[in-house]
């Protein structure tokens, strides 16, 4: 039985001894009475191969064995674990390296950033301990528990499927070799750092660790507009293991940064533009004295209005986010081409529709964590899953007011990123951290402040005009696009860029109009993510030109084959083009799906089922709610539904 616990004067109320066996070593620990077996495993067995990716169950990058059971460990009190025989994926197969399963994961390509896949390795050994026979459906199963962010599943399921044909003597182990070839050129090529991925040993920024190490925590506003009126921090630093309170006023060179608009401090100056906004941070000896001393700090705001619609935004009146930004714009982004009022008017059809998209959070499985030290030189560095490092490595050196070669940044393997992790948030409080205590300083973020103070995909609201021709062609184009750009503008200008120049798509149209404006509100602010623009504007334009093909009564693949550029094409923005393999792409997609061309809603109409789906080579067609096998009834017995 674990030990009766014991007062700790800082920190964390309590201690508790805890002895069990980890990979096969007898291990006895004291360690804090609220650690769970993902804080024992890492924390303290510094065993970083299993991952914590959201704390409460969800993503399975946690998973280990206790007693041969597999767990999700960041829901496992470190009490339940006394006496137990743990498992974890650094040590599945210390003599041989890799397991079978490790090696199938990379012999199939399924591991791109890597967080998840100790993790899905776990859960893998477990389906196929029970069952080395399990079928596909029993392995998704075995599975379900664990969240993938990059692959798409299908890789990852092909590797527990050749693992099981192995281990149940179906297939050689042969078949685990990488393939030969004389050429990288259309060949499966496996990934260097696969080996390190699929055994846990390659280390993320929360893996990290240092002799002397400091933890990072971070007061954030629960304001979204508010002027910061007082900081007392006295409570804070005279808290044993406290080493540092720092905030805006102890940032020594010029306090603003940004991809494209130098706008942001690191901590709140003065204001605080966003519920999540960082306004002091707190360096101490464990993660429980630097949050305890977190909740000492008392900030006085005066509350001001908000503005969170980015039309209202717009408005005259409005508030007011940055005197530089006058009516809130951020950016402004125009395209003008040929006389587009005239050719709605000569227009057989002109089809108009607005349409919105939402903010949507990256949600990779490594929430954002860095590390930051003094070299012996007095160079400082940082270690962060940067996407976007040599800027980050001049922006830094400039607030911290030192010298490019003074500065230098690390890239840590990055555990999903998708274009959120290009915006530097967090990596100046950790430097100055560093260079205030001269020590290490570690800092990793939760989940839900990971959702709460990172940038999102922009939110589009698009007004879209299309003018055609009774036989499909486009005349006019006219997008007025707003998004809302949040309380800073990271990507922002380079959103709208992008947007304005894609957003008609690769249609030849003479007259075109485009107004993409991002803008400036109290809203958590928007960066980059995956296609960075082009998704909006152009699920929008796809849309329409759905919309446009049913308005028409035509097929809707042809409305696009009519109008795709081809060879010598000029595009919105007056680029000439020589080459456009457009019209080949679509034409061998349409052969590849077996297209079966008509209107849409073509059943509403009276007209026969489309008969290109469930056919050879293509899909069942998407049926809504569940399947489930009919079950037996007793006779006698009655069943509601």
């Amino acid at each position: 039985m674990p030990e009766p616990v014991t007062q700790f004067p800082a920190g964390p109320s309590a201690t508790t001894e805890v002895s069990a066996t980890v990979n096969g070593r007898k291990v006895r620990r004291r360690v804090p009475v609220h650690y769970r077996l993902i804080d024992f495993v890492r924390e303290e067995l510094k065993l970083t191969g299993n991952k914590e990716g959201c704390g409460a169950g969800e993503c399975g990058t946690c998973s280990m064995f206790v007693d041969g059971k597999l767990v999700k460990s960041c829901l496992t009190p470190v009490q339940k674990i006394e006496g137990a025989r743990i498992e974890t994926v650094d040590d599945l197969d210390r003599d041989n390296g890799m397991t079978v399963i490790q090696r199938a994961f990379h012999k199939s390509g399924s591991s791109q950033c890597g967080y998840c896949i100790p993790g899905m390795v776990m859960a893998a050994t477990a389906t196929l301990r029970r069952n080395p026979h399990a079928a596909i459906d029993e392995i998704r199963e075995g599975l379900g528990g664990n969240i993938c962010r990059c692959t798409g599943y299908q890789k990852i399921l092909d590797a527990v499927e050749l693992a099981r044909d192995v281990l149940n003597g179906s297939k050689p182990e042969t078949v685990l070799d990488e393939d030969a070839s004389d050429s990288f050129i259309g060949a499966s090529t496996r990934r260097l750092d696969a080996p390190a991925k699929v055994t846990g040993a390659i280390k993320y920024a929360a893996d990290l660790w240092m002799a002397n190490m400091l933890h990072l925590q971070v007061l954030r506003s629960p304001h979204p507009h508010a002027r910061i009126v007082r900081i007392d921090a006295t409570g804070a630093r005279v808290m044993p293991g406290v080493e540092c309170v720092i905030t805006s006023d102890d940032v020594p060179g010029i306090d603003n940064f940004g991809v494209f608009i130098e706008d942001q401090p690191i901590m709140a100056r003065g204001v605080v533009r966003y519920v999540g906004e960082a306004v002091c941070a707190v360096a101490a000896d464990t993660v429980e004295i630097a949050r305890a001393a977190v909740r000492a700090i008392k900030v006085d705001y005066e509350v001001l209005p908000g503005v969170f619609d980015p039309e209202l935004a717009l408005q005259p009146g409005a508030v007011q986010l940055h005197d530089f930004a006058p009516g809130n714009v951020c950016k402004h982004t125009k395209i003008r081409k040929g006389d587009v009022e005239a050719a709605l008017k000569d227009a057989d059809v002109v089809v108009e529709e607005t349409y919105q998209t939402a903010p949507i959070e990256h949600a990779y499985l490594e929430p954002e964590a860095g590390l930051a030290y003094l070299e012996p030189d007095g160079c400082v560095t940082v270690q962060s899953p940067s996407q976007n490092i040599t800027h980050h490595r001049h922006m830094l050196a400039k607030i911290l007011g030192r010298p490019i070669n003074k500065v230098r940044m690390i890239m840590s393997t990055v555990g999903g990123g998708f274009g959120g992790k290009e915006d530097m948030i967090y990596q100046g409080m950790l430097a100055l951290a560093a260079i205030r205590t001269r020590r290490p300083v570690r800092y990793v973020f939760t989940r839900e402040e990971s959702f709460a103070a990172t940038a999102k995909r922009h939110p589009f609201r698009i007004r879209y005009t299309m003018g055609l021709k009774r036989d499909g062609r486009i005349v006019a184009t006219k997008m007025v696009m707003i998004a809302d750009g949040g309380a800073y503008a990271m990507s922002t200008p380079g959103v709208m860029n992008k947007s304005a120049i894609l957003g008609p798509g690769p249609y030849a149209i003479p007259n075109v109009w485009v107004d993409a404006i991002g803008v400036y509100t109290n809203n958590t602010p928007a960066g980059a993510m995956r296609a960075f623009g082009a998704f909006q504007s152009e699920f929008a334009t796809e849309a329409h030109l759905d919309l446009a093909a049913e308005r028409l009564g035509m097929d809707p693949v042809q409305l696009r084959l009519v109008n795709l550029m081809r060879d010598g094409a000029t595009t919105h923005t007056c680029q000439q083009l020589d080459r456009v393999l457009a019209v080949e792409c679509l034409e061998g997609v349409i052969e590849a799906a077996g297209w079966d061309g008509g209107v849409p809603h073509r059943q509403a109409k009276g007209l026969p089922p489309r008969r290109d789906l469930g056919g050879e080579g293509t899909r069942e067609p998407c049926a809504l709610g569940a399947r489930l096998a009919p079950q037996p009834v007793a006779k006698g017995e009655l069943h509601e539904t």
